[in-house]
């Protein structure tokens, strides 16, 4: 009995510290968190601080339990999973959102970002929560955005030294419909495909490469069934941490307000890890052994005009509106 009483006055002052009244104001949850990024990866870094977050701030009375590597499933079903309240937090790329919120499309528009600064004001903004605000009627709470980073493109067929380079290569896009409309637009061939299926679609020669930031190429060892990396920096992808509303709606003030801030506190780590690893990623893929080609000037400038009509598509589709917005608080940060 003596212990209990120890216990839950060790608890209480641990909440205290961090403004809650009382150790009843948070009880005890578990919550499973999934991602399709490996150990070591930067998302999972971000996760596993948000957990030690969650942890301290709740007196261990909250447990976060990661799940990398897509042990759970793939984004598209993790995400009916959180839905339904069988996961309660998954982080994956915010365009896979599309499918829920077809303005989320808009964080797959090529050469939206000119650096990472852009998008963290645009994501960390009024823009980027009223985006997530959107998911609440799918049953979905958005908590933060995270960093995957600029896209590059791999294959193993032969080094792109111009636009005409990717002609026919067989590309695994994220499964949405811009992905296809963009690769299709330099005449290569768009396969949408689980990340989970990545390594062994390129390892049996069902498709010749795939486009991802360089942090994920390391991390998922690309380069042992990849010879080609194409510095294209086509794409920049914002990563939504998001949250089961079923969860959400059972947990009280205190709980939310541990939760949110965790994943507030926890991004400033993980986008600090992506960057500072983000150069030696490209050294050590070319230890590992990948031929790496930059586009000359002339040949990006070429790859945007390609993106030009891709853009004005899905600008049509994904809302004038909301693409206006988006351009609006791009204006601001480039003044």
């Amino acid at each position: 009995m003596k212990r209990l009483m120890i216990k839950t006055l060790v608890a209480a002052a641990a909440l205290a510290a961090f403004g809650l009244a009382s150790a009843q104001d948070v009880r005890e949850h578990t919550i499973k968190f999934a991602t399709q990024n490996p150990k070591g990866h930067p998302i999972m870094v971000g996760m596993e601080k948000f957990a030690e977050i969650v942890t301290a701030k709740s007196a261990g009375k909250i447990k976060v339990n990661l799940f990398p590597a897509g042990v759970l499933g793939g984004d598209a079903p993790n995400v009916s999973a959180l839905q339904g309240g069988t996961i309660e937090m998954v982080s994956l790329n915010s365009g896979i959102l599309a499918s829920q919120v077809k303005e989320f499309a808009l964080y797959d528009f090529p050469f939206l970002f000119a650096n990472a600064k852009e998008a963290d004001a645009v994501v960390d903004g009024p823009f980027g929560k009223k985006m997530h605000d959107k998911l609440q009627e799918k049953g979905i709470v958005g908590l933060a955005y995270w960093e995957l980073g600029f896209r590059n493109m791999t294959n193993s067929k032969r080094a792109i030294n111009k636009v005409e380079d990717l002609a026919g290569l067989k590309i695994r896009v994220i499964p949405n419909p811009i992905n296809l409309d963009w690769v299709k637009a330099l005449d290569a061939n768009p396969t949408p495909m689980a990340f989970g299926e990545v390594y062994g679609a390129m390892e049996s020669k069902a498709i010749d490469g795939q486009e991802n930031p360089l942090n994920v190429i390391l991390a998922n060892k690309f380069a042992e069934v990849q010879k080609h990396l194409t510095l294209t920096n086509h794409v920049y992808n914002p990563q939504s941490v998001i949250m089961s509303k079923k969860f959400w709606d059972g947990l009280n003030a205190a709980e939310k307000k541990i939760i949110s801030d965790a994943a507030t506190e926890a991004t400033q780590t993980q986008r600090k890890v992506a960057r500072d690893a983000a150069s030696g990623n490209l050294a050590d893929l070319k230890k590992a052994g990948m031929q790496v080609t930059e586009l000359p000037a002339a040949e990006m400038t070429k790859l945007r005009e390609k993106m030009k009509p891709v853009i004005a598509k899905y600008s049509a589709s994904v809302g004038e509106a909301t693409v206006n917005e988006m351009m609006a608080e791009l204006a601001k940060q480039r003044k």
